[in-house]
């Protein structure tokens, strides 16, 4: 059944594509080409958004520049997320508004990489040796997932489909790079990059929202870490496609996410060199018009052969009783492995499905780029956010890097959270009401930063709040009562 819904796929979308190439003036397949056989343009640029600046100075003159850590202290707020950062001891002695406050300002000092001793300096009535007690007993790699899925949560809650559409179930995935002080002896050389330090793995849906983040060495599969990714987001999304460049796909990688129900659809950097696999050897005449792109069939009895195995190896990382990265690292020591062999087999049949969708498609390769776009405006984001000691991390140790990674995606989340209630209140003035064009809709994003001092002196006042219409939940306590004189 597994195989011959597999071939039945194959043949429809081989099908579709070689019926439509004639008239499709963006592709044509010919041994004639000089690189590869397939020579396709890139899509025409889409209008530009005229409004969406004049909203961005709209919000800035109505709230005015708000400091980095009011955006943490009003998200903490709204969403309870801080609540997420249990102690890891057993006693509780600090009195809930003071661990609250120095949850934010341990948060902001490592997401901003500028570290508890500039953080300590501020206004705030806490000290750096209160601020190091509490972090090291409630700051956690868990705490912090826990508190980003959170806020994740709460973003989806708070979205309105009038102002930013229907939910989508496709998150872009990719990597940035984040530099490291040469003297750890833990870093790394990355040579796609060109310097040492470690790599982090994002995955971001449509809206800005960041649902997982992995830190990764320079030598790491982004293969394994994108499917990690979509197994462990832990968010209430519903993630059933994922974005990705060059790096993040295989044929490997198309076979483990055909097994584990997702689709993988990636930007092929050079596609023109890609070749599309036949469903069986009575298809030998059957596509003439892609007759230079095509090379063998599948062998479908090596699938058949060890699909149990196979079977049984998805499940492992479904459940997370084996990681992606361990089976992968195995499967590429021992090429010859029967069952790396019969995955091979499905990622190229499943990649073959994908390849003549994508060619035919032109939304659909529209669709890739915008949703790569979005992950790289997140990756401009982290150096605006990420601004202490040059954006360098400074410490060896894997899980003070892990933390301040953590830390920083919940400082983006914050933003995306605060700014997504910013705009629903604008564009409910009227106003706004008919102002934003199709072009402005498309464009709409809520992670953007004009409007934010991420430096300066560290001033906590939870006292004062963003006037914003969104409700806010019961247990968020909004209005601390005030400290007696």
């Amino acid at each position: 059944m597994f195989t011959a819904q597999l071939q039945r796929e194959m043949r429809e979308a081989l099908g579709a594509l070689d019926t439509k190439l004639p008239k499709l003036p963006w592709v044509t397949i010919s041994g004639k080409h000089r690189n590869g056989a397939i020579k396709l343009t890139e899509p025409e640029p889409q209008k530009e958004p005229k409004n969406l600046r004049r909203l961005k100075k709209a919000i800035r003159k109505k709230w005015g520049t708000i400091a980095l850590i009011d955006i943490l202290k009003e998200a903490a707020l709204r969403t309870g997320m801080l609540k997420a950062l249990a102690p890891v001891g057993t006693r509780e002695a600090i009195d809930e508004v003071k661990l609250l406050e120095r949850l934010l300002l341990i948060a902001y000092a490592y997401g901003t990489n500028s570290g508890i001793s500039s953080v300590a300096a501020g206004e705030h009535g806490h000290s750096e040796e209160e601020l190091r007690y509490t972090a090291r007993r409630y700051l956690t790699a868990v705490g912090l997932k826990a508190a980003g899925v959170e806020i994740a949560n709460a973003t989806f809650a708070a979205r309105q489909e009038t102002v930013w559409g229907q939910g989508t179930t496709t998150v872009a995935s990719d990597s940035t790079h984040f530099k490291a002080w040469d003297r750890n002896i833990f870093t790394e050389w990355h040579s796609r990059y060109g310097g040492r330090g470690v790599l982090v793995y994002w995955h971001i849906e449509k809206g800005s929202m960041a649902i997982h983040s992995q830190l990764l060495n320079c030598t790491a599969s982004e293969v394994a870490a994108a499917i990690e990714g979509m197994m462990r987001h832990a968010t209430a999304m519903k993630a059933e496609g994922n974005y990705v460049d060059s790096h993040g796909q295989s044929e490997i990688g198309f076979g483990l996410t055909r097994l584990l129900g997702y689709d993988l659809l990636p930007r092929i950097k050079q596609i023109n060199k890609v070749k599309l696999y036949r469903p069986g050897r009575e298809d030998e005449d059957t596509y003439d018009n892609l007759a230079d792109a095509m090379t063998r069939p599948i062998r479908w009895d090596v699938i058949e052969n060890n699909y149990d195995q196979l079977i049984k190896y998805a499940t492992a990382i479904r459940v997370g009783t084996a990681s992606t990265e361990a089976i992968l690292r195995r499967f590429t020591r021992t090429a010859s492995h029967p069952v790396y062999q019969a995955m091979l087999e499905v990622g190229k049949a499943q990649k073959t499905i994908f390849v003549a969708r994508y060619l035919r498609d032109r939304d659909l390769q529209r669709e890739i780029q915008e949703g790569l776009n979005v992950v790289e405006g997140w990756n401009g984001a982290n150096d605006i956010i990420f601004f202490g000691k040059s954006g360098e991390l400074s410490s060896n140790r894997r899980d003070q890097q892990e933390l301040s990674v953590l830390a920083l995606h919940l400082l983006q989340t914050a933003l995306v959270f605060v700014n997504t209630l910013m705009i629903q209140d604008m564009l409910a003035d009227p106003e706004w009401a008919d102002v934003l064009t199709d072009e402005d809709k498309r464009a709409l994003t809520p992670l953007f930063w004009m409007h934010i001092q991420p430096y300066g002196e560290v001033r906590l006042n939870m006292g004062s709040r963003l006037q914003l219409a969104h409700p806010v939940p019961q247990e968020a306590d909004p209005e601390p009562e005030p400290a007696a004189a």
